[in-house]
Formats: structure tokens, C-alpha cells, sequence
């Protein structure tokens, strides 16, 4: 039964696959080995000195990063977990978010361990309406060994849903009516972005948006720089802050290329051809991700000169982006 006491079909059908195995003797592509764990540190500035020496062990937080397929995939992922994916995407859930993880350690990680791992779908919940749109969470249990020893836990929870309506438009569990559009979807069959989620920790980086300003928090403690918004600062941890305008210039700290799957929205033409999305670090010393436009895709580098710019894309959406330069 859903909230409003009708029975919901799908759902029955969903929460048959909790238990069932989403991934079967599984085993990690490489061994924990310590360049991955200096790539680890350096990317989030981690200095502990137990993560580095003859007596390293990796960071807990890598646990995930281990069972990991990388581009190619892996070949030992269940049946049940792609058919619980294709119910889905069938009944029009076919956006994904990953919500949240939990993590359990049960042994530290050291260089030369050979990690294998088991998946099972733990939990289906009923449908559930946010305000991404509405669709069904789903919990994924993983647990991983070490030379066949217990090493840890990870619970990784996403949201497949039906993209909420944009304001004004038709939502609900069911097809829109005749005329009304889905988002990602325009009248006419266009496609349109997806909503950003504004709350109340986010919406005056919004309010600056919507007036061309990139807005940066600055703490009212410690003066430290930060983005994206958060309710206190990380440094210090002091709830007082205000903003500065960020000057728009920036250069491409890392940037991948989306090539799948294709989404007119996110492209520059009528097609769906693949596009960059950066890593844009800021004169200021923050950084944030964007889309860079103004160059073809595979003409992205590190480094590269960006400029700010606001890119309306639909009617009712404009975002910050940035414009690179191939000189």
C-alpha cells in the first residue's frame, strides 16, 4: 500500500528480489597497493602517517575503492540486480541518485591483501516521494574479505525515481497528461536538465545565481573559503559566515568526459554527443564542479583558462558555467 492506500503492484514485485545476490564472488581488479593509496591522500589531503611507510595500511574510507570495476566493469555482478534495474526502468523509474553509505571496518588494509567481496539487495523500500521526483530506494550490502579474512561492510543506498515536474508542470506517479512535460523532458519532446535541489543551506548560492553571482561562503571565525555551502565552516567549525563574489576566472583542476549514457540536455546541439564536466578551481582557492562549454569535448585539459558564465538552458533554469579557451 502506498500513502494513499492504493496497492502498489511494482512494489510487490520489487521487495521479492531483497536477499537475492547482487554480486558473486567477487574479487577486486588489483591488490590493495600503496600508489593507489598515495593517489587516495593526495586527492583528499591526507597526511596520517599510518598510510604511508613500510608499515602502511590503507585509509578505511578506501574500503569501497578496492571492490571497485573501473570502465570495463565487472563480470560477476548477480541476475537479480539487473532485472530489480530493468523492473524499474521499465515502469518509468529510470533516474538514479546515490543517496548515502554506510561503512564497517573489521581489519585494516594493508599493501599485497587480495580483496574479494559478496553483494546481496538488502532492502527494497515502498515508494517514496522527495523532491527529486518519486521512486523507491534501494540498499545494497557488501561484504568484503581479505585473504578470505573478514575486512569490512559496505551499504551503498540509491534512489531510482521518476524526475519530479518542473513548477507549473504535471507530476504524479503516472504519465503526465496530454501537453504536460516530465522533467527531462520539454514540450515537443526537447529535453530540459534536471532541477538542482535548493534548501535552505544552498538557496542563497541560488538567489546569487539567479542574479549572475557566484557566491562563496566565508567563515565569520576564521575568514576560511568555502564551497560548496555547507551550514558550518569545516575548518573551525563555527555556524557564522557571509559571502564574497567570486571574480569568474578559474582554471580545469580535473574534468571528465561524459560519453554514456547520451542525454540532449547536457549537449550543445540537437544530438546527444558527449560533454565535459570539470573540476574548475577558482581564483579564490575553491573549487566546484561545472560544465565547461565553449571548446569541443575532447579539447579539455588540465589546466585550461575558464571564465564564468550563466547558460540559461530551459525557460525556467539558468546555471554557473564555464567557458574555456583552447589558447
Amino acid at each position: 500500500m502506498d500513502g494513499q492506500g492504493v496497492r502498489d503492484e511494482l512494489y510487490e514485485r520489487l521487495r521479492a528480489y531483497e536477499g537475492r545476490s547482487a554480486a558473486i564472488a567477487g574479487s577486486g581488479k588489483d591488490p590493495v597497493n600503496e600508489p593507489m593509496i598515495r593517489h587516495w591522500c593526495e586527492a583528499m589531503g591526507d597526511t596520517n602517517p599510518a598510510y604511508a611507510g613500510p608499515d602502511a595500511i590503507a585509509p578505511p574510507a578506501m574500503l569501497q575503492a578496492w571492490t571497485m570495476g573501473g570502465l570495463s566493469g565487472h563480470t560477476d555482478r548477480g541476475e537479480a540486480y539487473d532485472e530489480l534495474f530493468g523492473l524499474l526502468d521499465g515502469a518509468g523509474y529510470g533516474s538514479v541518485v546515490a543517496t548515502d553509505c554506510e561503512q564497517e571496518y573489521l581489519r585494516p588494509l594493508r599493501p599485497g591483501d587480495r580483496i574479494t567481496f559478496d553483494a546481496v539487495i538488502e532492502a527494497v523500500s515502498e515508494r517514496k516521494t522527495t523532491k527529486l521526483g518519486t521512486g523507491y530506494f534501494i540498499t545494497t550490502r557488501m561484504d568484503v574479505r581479505a585473504q578470505d579474512e573478514p575486512a569490512g561492510t559496505h551499504r551503498f543506498r540509491i534512489l531510482k525515481y521518476r524526475p519530479a515536474a518542473p513548477k507549473g508542470k504535471a507530476e504524479g506517479p503516472e504519465a503526465p497528461g496530454k501537453g504536460a512535460a516530465r522533467s527531462g523532458e520539454r514540450r515537443g519532446g526537447g529535453s530540459v536538465r534536471p532541477r538542482p535541489v535548493i534548501n535552505r543551506d544552498n538557496a542563497g548560492f541560488w538567489k546569487g545565481v539567479s542574479a549572475h553571482r557566484l557566491l562563496i561562503q566565508r567563515c565569520g571565525a576564521c575568514c576560511t573559503l568555502r564551497f560548496p555551502w555547507l551550514p558550518g565552516c569545516n575548518a573551525c567549525g563555527s555556524p557564522e559566515w557571509e559571502t564574497v563574489e567570486a571574480s569568474g576566472e578559474g582554471t580545469v583542476f580535473s574534468y571528465v568526459v561524459m560519453h554514456h549514457p547520451p542525454f540532449p540536455a547536457f549537449s550543445t546541439s540537437e544530438g546527444a554527443e558527449p560533454y565535459a564536466v570539470a573540476l574548475v578551481e577558482l581564483a579564490e582557492g575553491v573549487r566546484m564542479v561545472s560544465n565547461v562549454i565553449g571548446v569541443p569535448y575532447d579539447k579539455v585539459r588540465v589546466g585550461m583558462p575558464v571564465r564564468l558564465e550563466f547558460l540559461r538552458t530551459d525557460p525556467e533554469l539558468e546555471l554557473p558555467v564555464f567557458r574555456g579557451s583552447e589558447g
